[in-house]
């Protein structure tokens, strides 16, 4: 994009607000948009599967009890509405519900960034303007850049998250108000008071990790709805701090990074590096840091044959960082499955995927889980970085020692999941909620979603259809 203030004179608030503002669409490359319809349909999958998740339901059975009335948003494959800002704290919520949400962002940018763009699309459709697709993926975009640069400015995922900070909750608030602010047109001080604004809803802690805490998932949708609403305030004149990005006392990084801030990382090749190409689409229904240890195990048991009744024992070769955050044994309750390393192998072994029927209950107490989990032991090498991926070594009963390392795991931008797949993935879970007519329309209209006249005819109409099911998955 071409400045028409230059950077150095202006806040780095300032700066970010007239890029999301003022970013023709024709400067978007058309990869991004198309990224980003992948990453749209995935999130939204991953949503209305959450949509029966009990962290989803206990959300909207708290707020009705509250005295939240309905309103005008929908809460994705419900049957019910809710007032925008509660309605993206619900769909947010219930798209990283079960973790198949994408990663690589702010971490968990999709289930910040959509359900706060979705509600912002239908603020827009009841004020009587018209989203199109590209101007929706435009907001996407854009939000997916603002909330890793967030996370960047923090010193990236290793450093902030090691600090305890997930990431989600932190950096998330930033993106979704960017996205809705680019879509409900809000202007450049408008949009730089929103981002002021969205550092008052940062907050998310990785405490949940020690109890496999429901909160982990509360992060996202606190991020959704903290980022619309910051711009729904600045719209009404709500003031925010316009030094937020800058290296102050009390400034966003500073604070919540003081020891590993990159206070540059704002505005480094803004409007020429998309931080949407890093983000990858989760293939597994787990915490990605246990992706690369999965796929080892499959790659190994497609190259050698063998099954679970094979295994003597695996070894997981593994980082501090990750051994901390995945390296626990506990089965339930299911988000402490979803983290663990060795509940994941043993899973993907046991039932020959990682798919989140892997994780339902009754799977977890399956009593070949419990003696395949009791064979897996991990060595924790210091040497290691916090992002290197883990090496597996299977010992088989027959003797054979079998070593794999997958540097990038599937779902990676150099490793993408095909369309075949992800289509697969989004009407497997999309499945479990809505009739499949249902769930097919969406499909072929989230795969072209760059090509709509009408984002909330198209989509959002489909999105607030009654559920075939309500029935809860067995957490």
């Amino acid at each position: 994009m071409t400045q028409t203030t230059e950077i150095s004179s202006v806040d780095k608030s300032e700066a970010l607000a007239r890029f999301i503002v003022e970013t023709p669409l024709s400067a978007i490359p058309v990869e991004m948009y198309r990224k980003a319809e992948r990453h749209t349909l995935d999130t939204i999958g991953a949503g209305i599967a959450g949509a029966i998740s009990l962290e989803a339901q206990l959300l909207v059975k708290t707020l009705v009890a509250a005295g939240e009335p309905s309103g005008a948003s929908a809460l994705w494959a419900a049957g019910r509405t809710l007032p925008p800002i509660s309605a993206a704290l619900v769909n947010g919520t219930a798209a990283h519900a079960f973790e198949l949400d994408d990663t690589g962002g702010c971490d968990h940018s999709g289930a910040v960034v959509v359900p706060a763009a979705i509600a912002a699309v239908e603020i827009a459709r009841d004020a009587g303007r018209v989203v199109t697709g590209r101007e929706f993926l435009a907001a996407v975009v854009i939000g997916y850049d603002v909330a890793r640069r967030a996370l960047e400015a923090c010193g990236a995922y290793e450093a902030h998250n090691g600090a305890g900070f997930h990431s989600t909750g932190t950096c998330g608030p930033f993106g979704a108000a960017a996205a809705a602010a680019r879509i409900l047109g809000a202007s450049v001080k408008e949009t730089q008071m929103a981002l002021g604004l969205a550092s008052s809803f940062s907050g998310g802690l990785w405490a949940c990790v020690h109890n496999g805490a429901q909160s982990k998932r509360l992060h996202a949708g606190h991020a959704a709805s903290g980022g619309l609403f910051s711009v729904l305030l600045a719209r009404e004149g709500f003031t925010g701090p316009t030094k937020i990005f800058e290296d102050v006392w009390g400034g966003f990084s500073k604070s919540f990074a003081p020891q590993s801030e990159d206070p540059d990382a704002w505005l480094k090749d803004l409007g020429r590096v998309w931080k949407l190409g890093r983000v990858s689409i989760k293939p597994h229904a787990s915490c990605r840091s246990t992706h690369a240890a999965i796929d080892a195990i499959d790659n190994l048991r497609a190259a050698h044959g063998f099954g679970a009744d094979d295994v003597e024992a695996i070894e997981v070769v593994i980082n501090p960082f990750v051994f901390g955050m995945c390296g626990g044994f506990d089965r339930h309750p299911m988000p402490s499955a979803q983290l663990s390393i060795p509940y994941s192998l043993a899973a993907d072994l046991v039932f020959g995927n990682a798919s989140l029927a892997s994780y339902a209950r009754e799977r977890r107490d399956d009593p070949r889980i419990k003696v395949l989990m009791e064979r897996i032991r991990f060595t924790v090498d210091k040497t290691q970085a916090d992002d290197e991926e883990p090496t597996v070594i299977v010992t088989l009963k027959d003797g054979r020692v079998l070593r794999e390392h997958v540097p990038m795991p599937l779902g990676a931008p150099v490793n993408p999941v095909s369309d075949e797949a992800l289509l697969k993935k989004f009407k497997s879970v999309s499945g479990m909620v809505l009739a499949a007519e249902t769930v097919d329309k969406l499909a072929e209209r989230l795969m072209t979603l760059d090509a709509s006249e009408d984002v909330a005819a198209d989509v959002v109409a489909l999105l607030a259809e009654k559920p075939a099911s309500t029935e809860l998955f067995h957490v």
